[in-house]
């Protein structure tokens, strides 16, 4: 399996203006291989890296530059090429591939040698040729089997510089169990983030202070005159804001998506088109902020890494369906209760939603009908409405009462703060 592991690299001054040459060595190619593009046919990555190095021979920069990091540079300019082409033929409108002005290409990648992590010091150093050893911030280990296949250094607009290295393990994930026994349903939200089977609803992570922050230091940023050393200044700034806005979020979305992987043998989430729902009118900003495809994608990839089963299933009518008798009933947004006037099965909005989810992905991935998804205090539900003669009086929900999870008390993988139910929270 592949991962990618991301370190903040420490270079000194020297060393930095070193990267930051070789960056724009790799730009400059990356033009010049556009070029030779649009003015030649029947090109390929293949026969132009091949081109290299008669490429040397005049270019004396080149001669600075690893050999690898020069071929990804032109397989670069290759790879968005087909996705060009890819979003063509799925009927986008697109143009041509652009020049690439400096600050537009902020990344060079080394893949099968030119590299090699040391530690004869004590600290681990980044060593890659042609630039010399790199301090850098090794924060969590590798896996003791993974094999480095690629790095790629990586400017941010902040400044800061990053290695992300591309590791392979050649072990195969943990066998997934035939009859998972601890299965959950997640219905994500805005109001509460994620409403889970088991009762528990994580709230969304609150930014607005880094909001406020990020808007105002834009603010400052249009008041600057364009390019000059304070604009420069204050776009350092803004990329900052920008940058801990992603973190932040990134943060709770590993957290809270390592939890469920690693707790439960199966999770069924809804399979959501993020990026239509994005694009609907009306609250677009919090739909986007809260990034569901991004946390979706990390619950597939991190069930896989554990052996976990991960199903995602039609949302279509998870709201409007009773979890208990499978009735639909129209609800408007702001109706948070589910109410069944068919069973009289009463549920928190999004608790309703989940054990529909699960009920789905249940029957989706083990062939599982409704009634052997279901929770036991369902069953109970169902036997309690059976047991009456004619008329079907409601009765009192028996699912138990949600506990609310405040979005920053989600913590590293493996904690019980997701268990454990705050005092006086309902």
């Amino acid at each position: 399996m592949n991962y990618n592991y991301r370190y903040r690299l420490r270079p000194s001054d020297a060393l930095a203006e070193q990267l930051a040459w070789t960056v724009d060595t790799c730009r400059q190619v990356y033009n010049h291989f556009l070029h030779r593009l649009n003015r030649t046919d029947d090109t390929s990555a293949y026969s132009e890296q091949k081109l290299l190095p008669s490429l040397k021979k005049w270019w004396n920069d080149l001669q600075s530059v690893h050999s690898k990091v020069l071929q990804k540079v032109v397989q670069r300019l290759y790879d968005n090429l087909s996705t060009l082409r890819g979003r063509k033929e799925n009927g986008y409108r697109v143009g041509q591939l652009k020049w690439k002005a400096p600050g537009e290409y902020r990344s060079f990648t080394y893949s099968q040698s030119g590299f090699k992590l040391k530690n004869t010091t004590g600290r681990t150093r980044l060593w890659l040729s042609k630039l010399g050893e790199i301090p850098l911030t090794f924060h969590r280990d590798l896996p003791d089997d993974a094999e480095i296949k690629t790095v790629t250094v990586k400017q941010e607009l902040t400044g800061k510089w990053y290695a992300i290295l591309g590791v392979e393990t050649p072990d195969d994930p943990p066998e997934k169990p035939e009859n998972p026994e601890k299965c959950v349903g997640i219905d994500v939200g805005i109001l509460k983030y994620a409403h889970d089977t088991d009762g528990t609803a994580v709230e969304s992570l609150d930014l607005s202070d880094e909001r406020e922050q990020l808007e105002r230091a834009q603010r400052d940023l249009s008041r600057k005159e364009h390019g000059s050393a304070n604009w420069e200044k204050q776009r350092r700034v803004v990329a900052e804001r920008h940058a801990e806005l992603k973190n932040k979020r990134r943060d709770f979305l590993h957290k809270l998506s390592n939890y469920y992987a690693r707790e439960y043998d199966l999770v069924a989430v809804e399979d959501l088109d993020a990026k239509g729902l994005v694009e609907l009118p009306g609250n677009s900003r919090n739909r986007a902020g809260a990034a569901w495809g991004t946390f979706l994608r990390m619950v597939e990839y991190k069930c896989e890494r554990e052996g976990t089963y991960f199903v995602a299933v039609n949302p279509r009518g998870t709201t409007k369906e009773c979890a208990a008798c499978g009735v639909s009933t129209e609800k408007p947004l702001w109706v948070r209760e589910h109410s069944c006037p068919a069973c009289g099965f009463e549920a928190d909005r999004d608790a309703n939603a989940a054990w529909n989810i699960l009920s789905r992905g249940i029957k989706k991935r083990l062939g599982a009908g409704r009634s052997e998804s279901t929770s036991p205090e369902i069953e109970d539900f169902w036997c309690a409405n059976e047991s009456q003669s004619d008329s079907l009086t409601p009765v009192e929900t028996a699912l138990p009462v949600s506990s609310v999870v405040d979005a920053k008390r989600v913590v590293e993988t493996g904690s019980p703060t997701l268990k454990r139910e705050p005092s006086g929270e309902r």
